[in-house]
């Protein structure tokens, strides 16, 4: 699409204002969110994206419709699929139920600008090198089977080099100050653990992005489809936090799910750059239907599946329920151990 400089400023006021609706909404007075409320923006966020695509869909064509809405699905779902990190960095900062919220808004807002300028620089490498797509689309591929190999690991949280080099360079406060990231102390300033765990939930979706920037373009090279699909899909992520909580240790099925989704993306680049080298014939092209198709019977599949299993085998998922429990029970303000 040839997307005009005002409706990408019109499309980022209209982002932000969402976010200083919910700050303003729900984290006017910090409180532990509850399911229903969960649900209820969870409900108002995939409006507006289903909304969204059906703006682009009419003004646009429908082209460009199946592709932001393939693109949203698969960004969402890879998104379920990192919740439970987060839930392990929660458990693992200790962070009071009142103040998740909080966290996870700022934190996801700093990924979203980090994966814009993503998401620019992939758009200027796939327009000037076809060769790109048998790079992410190799990626991918690997990806998805190192996804599937480690899927029995044990899923510990260790902090990584950006996280590092704050506690490195920043003297930390041992307490929670409410929600306050800096505070002074002693004449001195400090930085709180709330600081340093919002930077721990922003570096990690930026690590997550590493597959699903190229996943995405695997599905459009449209660089506005792929920003808006992905801001939408991180901004209804927080709320699906809050409501999903436990559920999401039970589907167990879901990362081998999310492997073949990643795996068909990565197929899909690759016969498209041999297309573009003339090396295959036109029919041998996976179209946007077959793409959604796809991704929505994979997703269905593998959600019924692990639910069944859940319910048949209460062991497969008790040792994930046990970590990912953890934060909903930080109901007050104890000290992290860092």
């Amino acid at each position: 699409m040839n997307v005009p400089v005002w409706v990408w400023i019109a499309t980022v006021g209209g982002l932000l204002l969402l976010i200083a609706a919910d700050l303003m909404i729900v984290d006017r007075k910090p409180h532990r969110v509850t399911a229903g409320e969960a649900a209820r923006w969870v409900i108002f966020y995939v409006s507006c994206a289903v909304l969204f695509g059906i703006g682009v869909w009419v003004l646009a064509g429908h082209d460009p419709g199946v592709e932001f809405f393939t693109g949203y699905i698969t960004e969402y779902s890879l998104s379920i699929d990192n919740l439970f990190i987060f839930m392990v960095i929660m458990a693992s900062f200790r962070v009071p139920a009142i103040h998740q919220h909080r966290v996870l808004l700022i934190g996801i807002l700093l990924a979203l600008v980090m994966r814009a300028a993503f998401i620019a620089v992939g758009a200027v490498l796939i327009a000037k090198f076809v060769w790109i797509f048998f790079l992410f689309g190799a990626f991918l591929v690997w990806t998805a089977i190192n996804m599937v190999r480690s899927k029995d690991e044990d899923e510990e949280y260790s902090e990584n080099a950006v996280t590092r080099w704050v506690r490195r360079f920043f003297p930390v406060t041992p307490d929670y100050v409410g929600h306050k990231m800096i505070v002074k102390q002693d004449g001195k300033r400090y930085l709180t653990p709330m600081f340093v765990v919002i930077v721990a939930i922003g570096s990690a979706d930026l690590l997550f992005a590493v597959d699903s920037i190229p996943a995405i373009f695997g599905i459009t090279q449209d660089a506005y489809l792929v920003f808006t699909a992905n801001a939408f899909a991180l901004m209804g992520l927080r709320q699906l936090y809050f409501l999903l909580g436990g559920l999401v240790a039970k589907l167990v099925y879901l990362s081998y799910g999310l492997a073949i989704i990643l795996g068909f993306i990565g197929a899909k680049l690759v016969l498209h750059a041999l297309h573009e080298y003339d090396v295959t014939p036109s029919w041998l092209v996976i179209n946007n239907w077959m793409s959604l198709g796809v991704i929505a019977v994979v997703l269905t599949v593998t959600t019924v599946a692990s639910l069944i299993k859940s319910k048949r085998d209460p062991n497969a998922v008790s040792a994930l329920n046990l970590q990912a429990e953890a934060p909903a029970k930080a109901d007050r303000e104890p000290s992290h151990d860092g």
